[in-house]
Parts: structure tokens; C-alpha cells; sequence
């Protein structure tokens, strides 16, 4: 046996070569060859801008908005408010999801460790260039793809980068990528790829395409928006001429002047079509639900990210810091036959304490102790081509002899009975799940020599079994409990054995059974989809199937989420409805993620999907009210527009209306608590309602002004004021329809807009402003009757709505 070398500490000669000259460093710097990454995000903060401000409707609402303040009727602009806040919005938002994106990479390792003109330095990652001479360590990360030039039982974790947690044994020629992290032992490796052309830096600029989060609200939202867009400029046409033509023609209307007063009736009828309410009601729930995510510590990377995971049915989850926390524990010892050595437990707190131990020999280290000062008298190091380690004590020590610990099948001879007998015991407890180790001994000292050329020792005997698992985290079993209520699958995606995922998943709560080994996994679609819809747990997934799983998932109608936290797992996030990143994951990974879970607790998936629940259901209660304010705005351009008749509402008096029925009890509408399980369909449920009761907002509103037209002496204020009151009436019994069922903070608003509405009507500088005269008795009563008549065809359709689409009852949102 021999002794590991020391560590190279910054400054220290090193044993073999010479590294890069300064010079050399300098050349490949200038020439472009240095580990520096490009900082670019997905879009630019112009693209951000335009693709949120330069929009068709916001371009018609800006020039709408400018034309009336070039008309001097600043009054009637109020609209405009509305299309810039929502602009600000997702601008705002956006803008924050791209600086943390242009922070993001895949390297977490500030310092990077190289031999440069004979000695060993300490330089930033960024300064590391080609051929660089990389001095690797236990719990270092690979900085740059590299080649091992010289090894010492080097072992390494490449888990962020496939997926398996079992480290890697690298042997003198292997290729080490960035991203991986030094296990165990120490080495040296020449640089071979750089920044942009490494292979994590790859991972990343892919991860960082962008893309949008597929939500059934904006897709809806969008739909109506195009619609709209289809029709306005005829109807805005058709409109603009009735106006032009009920001001005695257009020659007449220019001659008068009453071209001004016609341009604003069209800008009136233009605007009410567009639900920009409707727009900026979504980005307010959805800002407001990023907020109170924020206080669960869930960053939500894109605004429509809180509702997806309310429409997610499938969750895949990778074992390995998802499920697991990523480490290994010690577990217990096991006998194997009579009692173990004396020293056995010394032995065990010697290779815990051992400076080039493995990630699984360390953990024993906290159970067991060992005197420091009675070193072995020989070691030989852990090595993954040998899957064993050994130490040497001479007596008097306790622990006199040879220990050997390391896999079964490798640290015990084979062939007798005492044995076979070990090595099938521990063969069940690897079936289990669990990490398997031998500890054996010997009272003869192991042979000297070179560690690499060691062999085991004579006479080596079993002394006991030592098991080690994953850590599992203490709020998975709970948390997929919770899910399993709500209707949600589960996946299991490993890197990992597909048995030890099983029992991961076993350990858990989940009923599974064996899993599958994806080294099988076909790669005809139609089999793909068969085999996703016959397991549960999958073993052994590169990086690529678990994209194209998540992408068979999607194509059989599932709306999935998938959990992780290595660069392994971020293509497969991107492809997923919802992408979700844990708080130790690798930064490309949270780069692609839709939401990152801050502290790492997994128990906080279920208040995302309360207020994914909550966005969802509220916006398709308001999304009534916006949707039959566009219908009727629609009907009633076209009508008046065709039939030469002045528009019944200026800008101003629609703006009032729009508050008091639509705009400021939507607000709080969209906010209040509302724990209604998903269901497809929004849009549709949505136009159920609201295209009947726009109707009936048409028709009483013609209603009211036939009678003007048709009784002489009602001056065109009168007449407005008359329709802005049906108008009222109407929209407060679709509030009230919409708001069901009735609570009394949703009377109280109801009550408010009542009440604000009599204030309107009443107070002088209110009526002033926004050109309202009381109506003569006979329009007033009506425009009474007209209401009257509407709201209970209003209550008529909202109970054949709900006869149609019965409300599921409420869901227990309370987390596990």
C-alpha cells in the first residue's frame, strides 16, 4: 500500500510539467479562446419593449387616444390608461425574467484551479483558456470540457449533467465535461473546450431560447383579440360613415364643424370593442399571484406560469434532488453471521475521516469516530476501477489488521459457502434500494507498493454490511400523496438503476412496481406513448428521452409539469407546459424554469396550484363581463353605424360605465380566493354567457333610443344619459350574475358600484364632467322599463348558464 498525495495548494510547484507559459495564456486570450461565455439573453430589452407595446390593438388604442387629444377631447382619452399600464406590466415583468436569465449559467465554481509556467494559480473561471492544465479536487467543478492528463483515483459526480447519481471513475485519457464535480481523488486535465463550445455552455444556450408558456388564458384571450381585429376596421368604417351621415353628411360635417363630435362617437364604438380591461385584468391577477408566490419563496419567471400548473395533469419528477436530496446518508450495518471484529467500528470512523474519501465512505464519519492521531500504517485510496478501499493498523491498535470496504463482489474472494452466503444478502439489500458496502478484514498486513497496482490482502473475511440511500426529501411523500388526490400522475425520470428509482418511489408512497430500463425504451412514437401510459418509473433516461417523453405526454393531450434541478433535466423543462426548478439546481436549469422553488421545499407545489386555480376561475368570471361589453359594442356599432344614428355614448360616459360594472369590480374579482378545480373550456363557457347577454345589452340600449327617436324633443344629452342609465342597470345585473355564488364581500361591492352609480347621476360636477343631464320622466321611465326587462332576461341566462355548466364544488386547497 502507499499514502494519496497532498492537495496542490495555489503556489505550489507541481510534481510533473509545466502547464502554459504566460505568454502562451496571453495569446489564446487575444485570440478569442478563453472560457468566457457570451452574455446574451433570450431577447433584448428593445424586443421586450416592441413585442409588448407595439401591438396592433395598442396601436389602435394609441391613435385613438392621440387623436383625441389632438381634438382637444382629453376627456374622453381615459382609455388610455388602461392599454399603458398593461404595457408596463409586461414589460416589467418580462425585463426581470431577462436579468435573471442573463445571469444564469451553468458554471457555479467562482475559482478556477490551473498549472500555468510551473506552478499552480487560482484565476476566474472566465480566464481559463485552451489547453489550459486544469488541478482537480475533491469537491471542485469541472470548469471547462477537459481530458484527464494525469489521475489519482479520480471519481466524478456528472448527476447535474445525466442524471446518474453513481459517480464516474476517470482514468488517465477520460473526458471530463463542465458542470461535472470531483467526487473523490485528485488529477490533472488539459482543456479542450472553451466557453460557448463546452458542453454545459451548449445545455444553456439551448435552454435559453425563449419561448412562451402555453396558458390557456392568453391563448383565449388572444383568440378574441384576433377576432376583433378581423372586424374593427369594417365596423369602425361602417360607424364612422353613420356618424359622418347623421351629421347631415360629410361635406356638411366639415363645413359645421360637427366632424370632431362625429370622429368621437367612432372613436367611442371603436374603443368599446377592444376588452382592454379583460388584458389588463389578466396581467394584474397574474402579477398579484407571482406576488403571493413570492411569499411562499416561488419565483415565477413568467406571468402565465401561475396558471399552468392548475391545468397540469401529469408531473414528472427527476429522482435526484427533486424527490431526493441529492446526497447520500448512512443507512445501518448488518451482520452477517457471528459478531464482527473488535476495532470494526474504529475501522468504519477511519474511512469517514479519511481526507480522500468518497461521497459515501464520508458519511459515515458522523456516526462513527476515529482517534486522528493513530493514522494507518498504509493506505490504499478508494478507486472506481477497483470499487474498494483499504487501511492498515498494527497493534496495539484496536483496529489492528487490514480493512477493506468497498462493493461486495469486488472486496471478497469468491468461492466458499460464508461467502456466497454475504454476497447474496447483499444483493437484497441492493434490490431494496439501498447502496451496498462490505466492510472485511484481515490480521495480515496488505502487500506495499504503488495504490494503483494493490491488490486485496489475504484472508479476507466478511465483517458486516453497511447500507447507505438517498436522502429523500421529508415533504415528498406528502406532497405526491396530495397531487395523487387532485387527479395529477406522476413520472419518475431517472438517470439512475430503474430499481433503485423504484424503490425511491416505493419509499415515497408511490405503487409502482419495477420500473423500466429506458436503455430499452422504443423509438417509434405510437410504442413510446404505450410504454409512457404502462410505467411510472423510468431508469436510466438520457437527457434526450426525457424531452422526447415529455413531448409524447404533451402529444397524448396531457398538459405536464416537470420537476428537476440538473442540466439534465433542462431540455426537458423547456419542453414541458411547466418547468419547475428546485433551489439547488444548476442555473441553466433554472434558467428554463417557469418556477423555481426558492428554499427547495417540494410542499410548496400545492400553493401554486391554489393560485393557478384561483387565476384561472376568476378570470373566467370576469371575462364575462369584458366579453359582453365587446359583443354589445360590436352590435351596437354596426346598428347605429347602418341605421345614420348619432353613437349613444361618448368615450367619457363609456369609461364610467366600464368602472362601475366592469372594470373596478373586476379588480377585486380577480383577486378574491376561488378554489374551483380546472376544467377545460374557458373561452367557450366564457361566450355561453356573454354573447347572450351583450345581446340583451344591445337590444335594451335600441330600445331606449327608438323611443327617443321616435318622441320628438329629447336632446341628444338627454337621450345619452338615458342609455348610459340602461346601459348601468344591465352591466350591475351581469355583475351580479357573474359574482355567484354570493358572499358578502362580493354584495359589498356590488352595493358600492350601486351607490357610485346613484353619485353619477346625481352629483353636479360628476354629471358636468362626463356630460350627463337627467332625462325627461317619460325617457326616464323608459329607459327603467328597458333595464327592467333586460335584467330579468339577464337572470334567465344566467340560470340556464349554470344548468349547463354546473360549477364543481369547491376543493380543499389546504397543502398536506
Amino acid at each position: 500500500m502507499g499514502t494519496a498525495a497532498a492537495p496542490f495548494p495555489p503556489g505550489a510547484d507541481a510534481p510533473a510539467g509545466s502547464g502554459l507559459s504566460t505568454q502562451e495564456v496571453k495569446e489564446r486570450t487575444l485570440a478569442g479562446l478563453a472560457n468566457a461565455v457570451p452574455d446574451n439573453s433570450s431577447r433584448t430589452l428593445w424586443q421586450i419593449v416592441r413585442a409588448n407595446v407595439l401591438t396592433l390593438f395598442n396601436g389602435i388604442v394609441g391613435g385613438c387616444f392621440l387623436l383625441l387629444l389632438v381634438l382637444g377631447q382629453w376627456q374622453d382619452a381615459l382609455f388610455g390608461f388602461a392599454a399603458l399600464s398593461n404595457a408596463v406590466i409586461g414589460v416589467v415583468q418580462e425585463f426581470r425574467a431577462k436579468r435573471l436569465l442573463d445571469r444564469l449559467a451553468v458554471m457555479d465554481a467562482p475559482q478556477a484551479r490551473v498549472l500555468r509556467d510551473g506552478q499552480v494559480q487560482e484565476i476566474a473561471v472566465a480566464d481559463v483558456v485552451l489547453d489550459d492544465i486544469a488541478v482537480l479536487q475533491a469537491g471542485d467543478q469541472v470548469v471547462a470540457d477537459a481530458v484527464i492528463v494525469d489521475d489519482n483515483g479520480l471519481e466524478v459526480d456528472e448527476s447535474l449533467l445525466t442524471g446518474e447519481s453513481e459517480p464516474v471513475n476517470k482514468d488517465r485519457g477520460s473526458a471530463v465535461l463542465s458542470g461535472s464535480t470531483i467526487n473523490a481523488g485528485q488529477g490533472m486535465a488539459r482543456v479542450v473546450a472553451v466557453g460557448a463550445g463546452s458542453y454545459a455552455s451548449l445545455l444553456t444556450a439551448e435552454a435559453k431560447r425563449f419561448s412562451l408558456v402555453n396558458s390557456e388564458i392568453r391563448n383565449g384571450i388572444n383568440r378574441v383579440l384576433r377576432w376583433i381585429s378581423w372586424a374593427l376596421f369594417p365596423v369602425v368604417a361602417v360607424i364612422t360613415n353613420g356618424q359622418m351621415q347623421a351629421k347631415g353628411g360629410w361635406d356638411a360635417a366639415f363645413r359645421t364643424g360637427t366632424w370632431v363630435e362625429a370622429l368621437v362617437g367612432a372613436v367611442a364604438g371603436a374603443i368599446a370593442m377592444i376588452p382592454l380591461g379583460l388584458v389588463l385584468m389578466t396581467s394584474v391577477a397574474f402579477a398579484v399571484g407571482g406576488v403571493r408566490l413570492a411569499r411562499h419563496k416561488v419565483l415565477v419567471q413568467e406571468l402565465a406560469a401561475v396558471e399552468g400548473l392548475a391545468r397540469v395533469d401529469v408531473l414528472c419528477l427527476d429522482k435526484t434532488g427533486t424527490l431526493t436530496e441529492g446526497k447520500v446518508v448512512f443507512d445501518g450495518v448488518h451482520a452477517v453471521g457471528g459478531p464482527p471484529p473488535s476495532g470494526w467500528e474504529e475501522a468504519l470512523g477511519w474511512f469517514g475521516s479519511d481526507p480522500q474519501a468518497n461521497a459515501t465512505a464520508r458519511c459515515l464519519a458522523g456516526t462513527f469516530g476515529f482517534d486522528g492521531d493513530r493514522a494507518p500504517t498504509a493506505v490504499v485510496p478508494f478507486s472506481s476501477a477497483r470499487k474498494w478501499s483499504a487501511a492498515s493498523f498494527l497493534p496495539p491498535h484496536v483496529a489492528a489488521g487490514t480493512w477493506v470496504l468497498g462493493a461486495p463482489e469486488m472486496a471478497l474472494p469468491g468461492g466458499s459457502g460464508s461467502t456466497n452466503v454475504v454476497l447474496a444478502q447483499a444483493r437484497r439489500l441492493a434490490s431494496t434500494g439501498l447502496r451496498t458496502l462490505v466492510l472485511a478484514h484481515t490480521q495480515e498486513t496488505a502487500p506495499k507498493g504503488n495504490p494503483d497496482d494493490a491488490r486485496l490482502p489475504r484472508g479476507l473475511a466478511a465483517a458486516a454490511l453497511v447500507t447507505f440511500r438517498e436522502k429523500v426529501r421529508p415533504d415528498a411523500a406528502q406532497t405526491l400523496s396530495y397531487f395523487r388526490r387532485q387527479g395529477v400522475g406522476v413520472k419518475i425520470l431517472s438517470g439512475d438503476d430503474h430499481r433503485t428509482v423504484s424503490a425511491v418511489a416505493r419509499e415515497v408512497g408511490l405503487d409502482v412496481g419495477e420500473g423500466y430500463d429506458s436503455r430499452h425504451l422504443p423509438q417509434d412514437a405510437k410504442k413510446l406513448e404505450e410504454t409512457l401510459e404502462s410505467f411510472s418509473v423510468f431508469g436510466r433516461v438520457t437527457p434526450q428521452q426525457k424531452k422526447d417523453m415529455v413531448l409524447a405526454l404533451r402529444r397524448m393531450g396531457h398538459t405536464v409539469a416537470m420537476t428537476g434541478d440538473g442540466v439534465n433535466d433542462a431540455l426537458a423543462l423547456k419542453e414541458a407546459d411547466i418547468g419547475i426548478a428546485m433551489d439547488t439546481a444548476a442555473p441553466a436549469t433554472k434558467a428554463v424554469a417557469r418556477l423555481v422553488l426558492l428554499d427547495g421545499r417540494f410542499d410548496r407545489l400545492p400553493a401554486v396550484l391554489a393560485e393557478g386555480r384561483q387565476v384561472i376561475a376568476n378570470i373566467e368570471r370576469v371575462s364575462v363581463l369584458f366579453l359582453s361589453k365587446t359583443t354589445y359594442a360590436v352590435a351596437l356599432s354596426v346598428l347605429f353605424g347602418a341605421l345614420m344614428w348619432n353613437f349613444p355614448f361618448l368615450p367619457r360616459q363609456l369609461s364610467a360605465t366600464d368602472g362601475l360594472t366592469i372594470g373596478i369590480p373586476a379588480f377585486f374579482l380577480a383577486l378574491m380566493s376561488n378554489s374551483r378545480r380546472y376544467r377545460p373550456g374557458f373561452l367557450r363557457r366564457s361566450l355561453a354567457m356573454a354573447l347572450p347577454t351583450g345581446i340583451v345589452v344591445t337590444a335594451a340600449v335600441m330600445a331606449v333610443q327608438v323611443y327617443s327617436v321616435g318622441a320628438a324633443g329629447f336632446s341628444v344629452g338627454a337621450s345619452r344619459t338615458a342609455s348610459v342609465l340602461t346601459l348601468s342597470l344591465v352591466g350591475l345585473s351581469v355583475l351580479a350574475a357573474v359574482s355567484r355564488p354570493v358572499s358578502a364581500l362580493r354584495l359589498a361591492i356590488i352595493a358600492a358600484m350601486c351607490l357610485a352609480l346613484v353619485l353619477l347621476m346625481t352629483v353636479p360636477v360628476l354629471q358636468e364632467f362626463f356630460m350627463l343631464e337627467w332625462p325627461p320622466p317619460g325617457l326616464t321611465a323608459a329607459a327603467l322599463a328597458a333595464a327592467a326587462v333586460a335584467i330579468l332576461a339577464v337572470v334567465a341566462l344566467s340560470r340556464a348558464h349554470a344548468r349547463r355548466y354546473p360549477a364543481d364544488p369547491p376543493v380543499k386547497m389546504t397543502p398536506p
